[in-house]
């Protein structure tokens, strides 16, 4: 049965979000959102609809997305199998075509179609567009799969102060005119790293961090980055965990206030980790 808010528990709601939107106003977001968080065409309206509201009150949202999963869905279609390496997907000359295609293409023009059926004002790129991204070879097993060189956060920084949400495909370039896959958590991280941001939300299929992976109770709702670096040793942070807090930590070092691992399948996990004070997921932060 649904519970039907009065008009004085919908003030009483917003009075408490309000020292959190005034925390945030003005200040940078940037979101992760793709992947198997994604496949769900419902929840990506509801996650739409966080950013848009976030925006409308002034917060400056920055959207990441990859795609893995509709990157394999379209290779199936074409005939070509996915090949994976240490769990990153082996890219040769067709494959990247696909990449392209696919996120810059099909997943980054639906997000931003969406944002503005939600009422925002998107504009969609790619890690190419302005050389926003850089970056060079990775490993030859690999093939067009890079590691970042350098962030050029200019043209980011305009559509921000042009009071537009980017969204932005994590597709690579090089000054030798190559394209590469990069992997969707890093390129977020270093955009959040380049833009100072006040957080950076990285969006899974999981809680956040927890102490048993089988024990939802067990969530980790905040840790320094010195405490998750212990975490490893422990085996508490292990296998598919291990890029991704290694993401986070990365961010946070490279000047991210604070960064948070949070379930994207949750209905507005954004809102509730930025607006309550209960927030939602597992927060890394630096220590001072």
């Amino acid at each position: 049965m649904t519970k039907h808010l009065s008009n004085m528990d919908r003030a009483e709601v917003l009075l408490q979000a309000l020292p959190y939107i005034q925390k945030y106003v003005g200040k940078v977001v940037v979101i992760k959102y793709g992947g198997n968080a994604a496949t769900d065409e419902h929840m990506r309206e509801q996650v739409m609809e966080d950013i848009v509201l976030l925006w409308a009150i002034g917060v400056k949202v920055v959207l990441v997305h990859g795609g893995g999963p509709e990157i394999s869905k379209m290779m199936e279609k074409m005939g070509k199998k996915s090949e994976f390496v240490d769990g990153l997907r082996v890219t040769d000359e067709e494959t990247i075509d696909i990449v392209q295609m696919v996120l810059s293409g099909k997943m980054n023009k639906n997000l931003v179609n969406l944002l503005a059926v939600k009422g925002g004002r998107a504009i969609g790129m790619s890690g190419t567009d302005g050389h926003l991204i850089e970056a060079t070879f990775k490993d030859e097993r690999l093939g067009f799969v890079g590691d970042i060189t350098n962030i050029n956060i200019e043209p980011v920084e305009g559509l921000l102060e042009g009071n537009y949400i980017p969204v932005i495909s994590t597709v690579g370039c090089d000054q030798e005119g190559n394209t590469y896959n990069i992997n969707g958590d890093t390129a977020a991280a270093y955009i959040a790293g380049a833009l100072n941001a006040e957080r950076f939300i990285l969006m899974t299929n999981i809680s956040g961090i927890m102490e048993d992976p089988e024990d939802p109770d067990s969530l980790i709702p905040e840790l320094t980055v010195e405490e998750a670096k212990g975490l490893y040793d422990s085996g508490v942070i292990s296998g598919g965990m291990i890029p991704k807090v290694d993401c986070c930590i990365s961010a946070t070092e490279m000047g991210v206030n604070g960064v948070v691992i949070l379930d994207g399948r949750v209905p507005h996990a954004i809102l509730m980790e930025l607006l309550t004070d209960e927030g939602a997921g597992t927060r890394i932060r630096q220590s001072v």
